[in-house]
């Protein structure tokens, strides 16, 4: 593939082509914020699917279970989307871009799902609250907050190892 071949000349740090470089990738700042980035990057979709999913699921009246469903699946929904579309845009094909997507946020959405769902989950009076109650985006906030820092050094170990994001960084040149 010419992209490919492209990509394998590209040294620069931070670039991967699937193998750890000394700089970007294994230990310097580079890459903390690279894998920042990303899992930013997935945050947005999740946010936005998260709190579509707890608005839309609290204010129809919906049990725990099937808010949380609902928030999960727009969630994954949202992150895809993101990818979808900036790997696009890059010039990708819609099949290509869905397997991008796919290799890319898989883990990082679920993680950040399990972390920000269960911080829901747990906290007493959250899953209950109403739409304009305090704690509903206290603890929404929180959890997202949370999910963004334990999945920060999960993207940075696979982007470390090509994987991840990774696969996105080699589309946007």
């Amino acid at each position: 593939m010419q992209h490919d071949a492209h990509h394998a000349q590209d040294t620069r740090p931070g670039h991967h082509d699937g193998r750890r470089t000394q700089a970007g990738v294994t230990g310097g700042g580079t890459a903390w914020a690279v894998a920042a980035r990303a899992t930013l990057h997935c945050l947005t979709g999740c946010a936005i699917g998260e709190v579509l999913g707890m608005v839309v699921g609290t204010a129809l009246g919906w049990g725990d279970v099937q808010t949380l469903v609902l928030a999960v699946a727009l969630a994954f929904l949202f992150g895809y989307a993101l990818t979808l579309r900036s790997v696009m845009a890059a010039g990708l094909g819609l099949r290509t871009a869905v397997r991008v997507a796919l290799a890319a946020d898989t883990v990082s959405i679920a993680v950040m799902e399990l972390i920000d769902n269960g911080v829901i989950a747990l906290w007493p009076g959250a899953m209950d609250a109403g739409l304009t109650d305090g704690i509903f985006w206290t603890v929404l906030a929180f959890a997202l907050a949370a999910a963004f820092v334990v999945t920060t050094p999960v993207n940075k170990w696979m982007i470390g190892r090509g994987k991840g994001h990774a696969v996105v960084h080699r589309h946007h040149h």
